[in-house]
């Protein structure tokens, strides 16, 4: 049976004059994308247009919320309050479902970004909460999990529909959470060396840690960082040893 993954990256991280990433780019190799809501990173008309670009493109959306922190762009752990970080998950999928719906587009899945998805890799009941947060207002929605961690847990408890996800572009701890960005090593940006790592663990079914451990995993999707300089470099190459490879890329059902 042929293998087939989804290639997602996060996007429409610009906001008012300041430009972040090359969407465009991006948007002709992956199959999915996860767009910023405006708490950490994007604004309306970034959002609009990049859903615009996603639809045309048929890329997969999704929508990416995270902490209420645009100066850190979402990147520094905050103590929220359960029942507001609740709502902030609602608000910021609620504006992603508008500006999807005004250009004829729709939300596939949602995806944690940042800090926040840091925290939930670590926190099942943190990640059980902003998950029923974004099943109270739609139900079906698909979530993206960072796999073998306490997010994954906590879409398993809640019996909901998910995805796992590994990273092409970030190193692991041997518990399969990310190594820390101010790390040495944390940010894979030779986009040979990622792809080679991205279809070892797409071929094994596994993550392959820094230490070189393997932690069995459900791999659907496969991300990359759209603010990483190198990000469309490294999307090229990993969707090309991956189809050099025999692996299909393509968006995952819901």
């Amino acid at each position: 049976m042929t293998r087939s993954v989804d290639l997602n990256a996060d996007m429409g991280e610009s906001f008012g004059a300041w430009s972040l990433g090359d969407d465009t780019a991006l948007l002709d190799t992956v199959t999915s994308a996860n767009i910023a809501c405006g708490f950490h990173a994007g604004d309306p008309d970034v959002m609009a247009a990049t859903m615009a670009q996603a639809r045309d493109k048929g890329v997969g959306i999704g929508a990416h919320p995270g902490f209420r922190d645009l100066a850190g762009f979402g990147r520094y752990r905050m103590q929220v309050p359960p029942a507001t970080l609740a709502n902030e998950v609602r608000y910021q999928l609620g504006a992603a479902l508008g500006m999807a719906a005004s250009v004829g587009a729709t939300v596939r899945h949602l995806k944690l970004h940042g800090a926040l998805a840091n925290m939930c890799t670590e926190d099942e009941a943190l990640a059980k909460a902003c998950y029923e947060a974004a099943l109270s207002v739609v139900p079906d929605l698909t979530i993206m999990v960072i796999a073998a961690t306490a997010q994954q847990c906590a879409a398993e408890a809640l019996g909901c529909k998910w995805v796992g996800e590994i990273f092409a572009d970030r190193a692991y701890n041997d518990d399969a959470t990310l190594v820390d960005r101010r790390l040495p090593g944390a940010v894979i940006r030779d986009a040979d060396q990622a792809a080679a790592r991205v279809v070892e663990m797409v071929q094994a079914g596994a993550i392959i840690a820094a230490s070189g451990k393997r932690i069995d995993a459900k791999i659907d999707t496969i991300c990359l960082h759209g603010d990483t300089a190198e990000a469309v470099e490294i999307a090229r190459a990993v969707r090309a040893g991956l189809e050099a490879a025999g692996v299909v890329v393509e968006r995952f059902a819901v």
